[in-house]
């Protein structure tokens, strides 16, 4: 049965190890609890304790799905089957996560939601023909599951109705595995299994090229605390990696593995989208979270991952346009630890 309502509400999955919150409001995971090497739960990704501040735009991607297209389209235009297509300059002289009001600040419908030993719940959003400049319909589903004690998996898949169209969706937790409220993420180590990144231009945009992070301060090759290099790339790291290299399981890519040094906890993430952007909350300063937390510059990381951003305009990266009669298929899959 569809819960089929037009308000904002968090639901949660739990299987009694981890816990997560999660809102129709954008797809949001607004909180996402698993234990440390004590088996201490705490709550590992920043936002808010109830939907409003979602809603009102307090949120700097707390958590959400953003699309139709995610990162940034150069000067928000592209052209597509001898069309060209403007897109609202939301990040001058940029467009940014599918505009003013992309799927993060749309109600999605909940299709089903199941309880139980491996817990799920399921999304569903139709996005209209020209929404934000993008030309077909198309509709999204997104589904959570817990498929075991601590692990969490998302599945999304997009499926254009007539028109061909650039998706590329990301889902954009801002992650500190220390516990939300325990200041910044320098001192959590990181591997990001990728050789090269793609570099950017002043305003963000990747230049076209492929560059290999082999002696730059963008190498993560071997893990290393996200601090060590920081103040080498500007404001922070805010870059996207050409996913490579790692093991592959079950159609999924070893993407990164992220630690924290107090609590012990590991997070794996594994996904077959070919790259991912690793932001490191750069712009995020003084946002009031959840129960009165603030939230400050690098006080959580983002592991976006992605189709290239301006993928639509480099027909050096893998293409992000999806046909009619093909569907987009994007997996992630969190697993938690402790070493």
């Amino acid at each position: 049965m569809a819960e089929q309502s037009g308000k904002p509400e968090i639901f949660e999955l739990s299987n009694g190890t981890m816990q997560v919150k999660i809102t129709n409001f954008g797809c949001t995971i607004t909180s996402l609890s698993v234990p440390d090497k004590k088996g201490q739960l705490a709550d590992v990704v920043l936002g808010f304790d109830t939907v409003e501040p979602y809603v009102q735009g307090a949120s700097p991607y707390f958590g959400c799905i953003v699309g139709r297209v995610a990162n940034r389209i150069k000067n928000g235009k592209f052209s597509l089957n001898g069309v060209d297509y403007s897109l609202p300059l939301n990040k001058p002289p940029n467009s940014l996560h599918g505009g003013f009001k992309g799927f993060d600040k749309k109600i999605w419908e909940v299709v089903e939601h199941k309880k139980g030993e491996n817990p799920s719940i399921t999304f569903k959003y139709r996005s209209s023909d020209g929404e934000e400049g993008y030309p077909g319909a198309v509709t999204v589903t997104a589904t959570y599951s817990l498929t075991s004690s601590t692990a969490m998996k998302l599945d999304m898949e997009a499926v254009p109705e007539n028109k061909a169209t650039p998706i590329n969706l990301a889902q954009h937790t801002y992650w500190n595995l220390a516990g939300h409220n325990s200041g910044n993420i320098l001192d959590h180590s990181i591997q990001i299994f990728a050789s090269d990144i793609t570099p950017v231009d002043e305003n963000t945009v990747p230049t076209g090229e492929i560059m290999p992070v082999k002696g730059t301060p963008f190498d993560f090759t071997a893990e290393k605390k996200v601090g060590t290099s920081i103040h080498e790339v500007g404001m922070g790291y805010d870059h996207n990696y050409v996913i490579g290299g790692g093991e592959e399981k079950l159609g999924v890519k070893h993407a990164v593995k992220l630690k924290d040094p107090s609590s012990s906890r590991v997070l794996n993430l594994w996904t077959n989208a070919p790259g991912m952007q690793f932001y490191t909350g750069n712009y995020v300063n003084g946002v009031v979270g959840k129960g009165g937390a603030v939230y400050d510059k690098h006080a959580g990381l983002c592991l976006e991952t992605q189709g290239f951003p301006n993928a639509i305009n480099q027909p050096n990266f893998p293409s992000v346009v999806v046909q009619p009669g093909n569907k987009y298929q994007h997996t992630m899959l969190f697993e938690f630890s402790v070493e």
